[in-house]
């Protein structure tokens, strides 16, 4: 029983395996030196396990170690990952001429990268130097690296988007020129309302939506109104004060005479 599961799981590990498959890149491979100038050479082993993984392939040059890899250049697109080729391009003129350079290869539809060998870049005389770190950093395992550049930077060609080469846009300065409305002074106290008149009652404002103030009919009759009645009460309080003052000279009159 246990033979059985175990078979069953080293047949399913294989099976997956197989589904993974990668392209390998097999040259250039350890001590090749290309000069400036001439031909660079590079050959794959294609994926075996995918029809569509490792279509529209990219290969790009570059450099650094093996935790900070710095792009130089694209130097192919839209190969066929699926199947063993290779691919020819001008070496570029570098700076240092070192065993510093590796190329990356990538596809849309592959998880993981994969990478050649270091090499050389010569002088076109054929002249290198050593590279400048002889382990990498952190693990410090014996693998010499160093960070190179491209002579002509102006020549690079951007990575690809399988490589994460898509570059975001810059950011807009869109802030806005207006001014917020200042707020309101809390020191600030709101005049009085004016005292409310009989004659507010009667005010109409016109539903037109033009700018014309209130109704001025129903203000005139309020107005005329109230001047009969302030009129009234002036006649009524003058004759009261007038018959008071009669009565008391007549009182005054009788006490005068009794002394």
């Amino acid at each position: 029983m246990f033979a059985t599961f175990a078979l069953t799981a080293l047949l399913a590990s294989a099976s997956l395996h197989v589904a993974r498959a990668d392209v390998v890149p097999t040259v250039p491979g350890p001590g090749i030196v290309y000069r400036e100038g001439s031909t660079c050479h590079i050959e794959w082993d294609g994926d075996a396990g995918s029809t569509t993984a490792w279509k529209n392939m990219a290969i790009q040059l570059m450099t650094g170690d093996n935790f900070e890899m710095v792009h130089l250049t694209t130097v192919a697109t839209d190969l066929d990952g699926t199947v063993s080729g290779s691919f020819d391009h001008p070496c570029p003129a570098v700076a240092p001429n070192s065993a510093i350079y590796f190329y990356q290869f990538s596809a849309p539809g592959a998880s993981e990268k994969q990478w050649a060998t270091r090499f050389a870049i010569a002088s076109p005389a054929g002249a290198t130097t050593p590279p400048a770190n002889p382990t990498q950093p952190g693990k410090n395992d014996p693998i010499p690296w160093g960070v190179g550049a491209l002579a002509d930077p102006s020549k690079a060609v951007p990575p690809p988007a399988s490589a994460g080469g898509s570059t975001p846009p810059p950011l807009s300065n869109g802030a806005s020129t207006s001014s917020p409305p200042a707020p309101a002074d809390p020191n600030t106290v709101a005049p009085p309302l004016p005292a409310a008149s009989s004659a507010s009652r009667f005010t109409t404002v016109s539903s037109t939506g033009s700018a014309a103030g209130p109704s001025t009919t129903a203000n005139s009759t309020a107005a005329a109104n109230n001047t009969k009645e302030n009129a009234a009460a002036s006649v009524s309080v003058d004759s009261r004060v007038w018959q008071a003052a009669v009565a008391l000279g007549a009182s005054a009159m009788a006490f005068t005479v009794l002394l």
